[in-house]
């Protein structure tokens, strides 16, 4: 069979191919190569500054060289990779073997080959690798698809700040809100979530084998080499890698950042899942409509169907990518002993649960941007929900220390349809100042919302 979209075993990479555009480069195995080769390059550069009279500063010329390789890395690279490692059935030794391939033009650099990938081991490479995948995808992708997300939410909080809306606790009719306000509640968690996400470390070590410098030190024992690591990892691009440095581990990195960053993710798109629920909700109930594209269908059947099918979509793909970000959190920060090669498989799926979550905000800007409010059918559920007028009046009555206020309302109210009359009947048998009564008397299930327009507005 010949590969294309509708062959891909994955929707990823099929159905949504196009939309994932952003993220393949850095979360797919070329995206991983890509990333192995800059380190390999970085550390190589850097050893021909630690001082070594084995290893002599590199010129200029070959620096650029180097740094070309990382900057201009293509496909066809990648696949010359991949032709190494049929041989050598070993990923990170292939991507060493193709760097040294590339000096055999270059006296200077053929001299000083054995100095690359000294003294590493291969999850040196490996985890300097993925935490700068990460760093792609989290900078590049995640975080701006987030922003859209949290920058359109808090346009339409300020727009429809004013909107009176019939709350529903339990389902049931409840104190009124504005529609500005209950989206500023979404916009105010996944800010924070956002933030949560934006600030994880991403660690990386090159410390070999297990942790100890024991290869380093057999060749240079009197040199730092934990210092020199640490600015390997930490000096910004392009001679450094731009990570936090990680002191202690094992062969492998320990991944807890990793479980940091991917539960981060996890609570932001959880606080996504509850806005597609609830937008869903008010889809139904008429308060929003959505805007028709021409020829769309939304149903085989029946014509009329507009359906939520962009929050429905969100919905579930944000559900794929926690099941998978969740996976990831408890699985990689467990290895036994010194190592095994379970992370191994498991860290190629990065990129499936990052996809998944871009994917479904990509769904939630499309359906965020054909939302229409729906005052009249707001108003009309406002004008039918007088009952919610119970608790100011009785929290009034409370004030002025009317005896049992509370049951003097749920009898009028609990299970029953309130007209306004009632309540008026009831409000001006009450022994209260005039002023009172003629202020709950003006009072409608509309104006009742409290502080809710100050509050969207504000976040």
């Amino acid at each position: 069979m010949t590969p294309s979209p509708i062959s891909a075993l994955s929707p990823l990479d099929g159905r949504y191919a196009s939309r994932l555009a952003p993220l393949r480069p850095l979360m797919s195995e070329l995206g991983y190569m890509h990333r192995r080769v800059q380190v390999e390059v970085c550390w190589f550069i850097a050893l021909s500054d630690a001082g070594f009279a084995e290893f002599k500063p590199l010129s200029p010329g070959a620096r650029t060289y180097l740094l070309g390789l990382v900057k201009n890395f293509s496909e066809a690279d990648g696949n010359a990779i991949k032709d190494i490692e049929k041989t050598t059935n070993h990923d990170v030794k292939a991507v060493e073997y193709w760097i040294k391939s590339k000096f055999d033009a270059r006296p200077e650099l053929r001299v000083a080959s054995e100095f690359v990938h000294f003294a590493c081991t291969s999850e040196d490479i490996n985890n300097t690798s993925h935490a700068l995948q990460l760093k792609g995808a989290r900078d590049q992708v995640i975080l701006p698809a987030l922003d859209a997300v949290i920058g359109k939410l808090r346009e339409m909080a300020h727009a429809h700040a004013d909107v009176p809306m019939l709350s529903r606790t339990h389902g049931q009719t409840a104190s009124p809100t504005t529609v500005g306000k209950e989206i500023a509640n979404v916009v105010v968690r996944l800010a924070a979530a956002r933030e949560k996400i934006a600030s994880v470390k991403l660690m990386g070590k090159m410390n070999g084998a297990v942790g100890n410098y024991n290869a380093h030190l057999a060749a240079w024992p009197e040199f730092d080499w934990e210092a020199f690591a640490r600015k390997v990892v930490e000096n910004p691009e392009p001679l450094g890698l731009g990570l936090t440095f990680q002191p202690y581990s094992i062969q492998i990195e320990p991944h807890d950042y990793m479980a940091e960053l991917f539960d981060a993710v996890a609570r932001a798109n959880t606080i996504l899942v509850d806005w597609c629920r609830d937008v869903w909700g008010y889809v139904s109930l008429g308060y929003f409509k959505q805007r028709l594209r021409a020829g769309e269908i939304g149903s085989s059947t029946m014509p009329h169907k507009v359906n939520p099918i962009d929050f429905e979509n969100a919905e579930g793909n944000l559900g794929l990518a926690n099941a998978l970000l969740k996976h990831l959190s408890s699985t990689l920060p467990v290895s036994r002993w010194q190592r095994d090669l379970t992370d191994s498989t498991v860290l190629r799926n990065m990129g499936v649960a990052l996809g998944y979550a871009a994917l479904a905000y990509h769904s939630l800007g499309i359906g965020l941007g054909k939302l229409e409010l729906n005052q009249e059918a707001l108003h009309a559920d406002l004008d039918a929900s007088w009952e919610v007028l119970a608790e100011p009046i009785q929290t009034v009555m409370r004030r002025y220390g009317v005896q049992g206020a509370y049951e003097k309302l749920k009898e009028v109210t609990r299970g029953k349809s309130v007209r306004p009359e009632d309540l008026h009947g009831l409000i001006r048998s009450l022994e209260i100042p005039q002023a009172e009564k003629d202020r709950m008397l003006a009072m409608t299930p509309a104006g009742y919302v409290g502080k809710a327009a100050e509050l969207a507005k504000r976040c």
